[in-house]
């Protein structure tokens, strides 16, 4: 998967973390638990404001979650996924919401206009880390899945 970039003074506010360094990886493999994300041989490590996880994940999908549940705290500047996947499957773009932005206007940007409608799609792709569509904030990094 590689790195992925993250605004490192948003998101989820973790113990021991601050805009100038993450949180220690015992309290961002608490964040991954949370929201019932794992890997088997799951290991994190951190260096000031970037992650590495390791290990295998079932899916590509589960990758790309764990990458966004870690990159999307805040402290973090970057996650280097070097999961590797049992069943791979095409990549996910990442897009990092900007103000002003709703699930339907990512849906008509990425899937084209008049398919707005397409917004839960995204949402379902972004589960557990979104507990509602309306939920989303400015410099958070969402999955955005390849059209069916």
């Amino acid at each position: 998967m590689g790195v992925l970039s993250f605004l490192k003074d948003v998101g989820e506010k973790l113990f021991g973390a601050s805009e100038a360094k993450a949180a220690t990886a015992d309290e961002l493999r608490k964040e991954l638990e949370k929201h019932n994300l794992s890997a088997e041989g799951l290991d994190i490590t951190v260096d000031n404001d970037k992650v590495t996880v390791t290990g295998q994940a079932r899916s590509t999908e589960e990758a790309e979650k764990i990458s966004l549940a870690l990159g999307n705290t805040v402290g973090v500047a970057a996650v280097d996924n070097q999961l590797s996947v049992e069943k791979a499957a095409p990549e996910a773009t990442m897009y990092t919401v900007v103000k002003g932005d709703t699930l339907w206007k990512i849906a008509e940007t990425h899937y084209g206009k008049g398919q707005g409608a397409k917004h839960n799609q995204i949402f379902e792709a972004n589960k557990p880390m979104l507990s509602h569509p309306d939920k989303i904030y400015p410099g958070q990094v969402l999955r955005i899945p390849p059209q069916a």
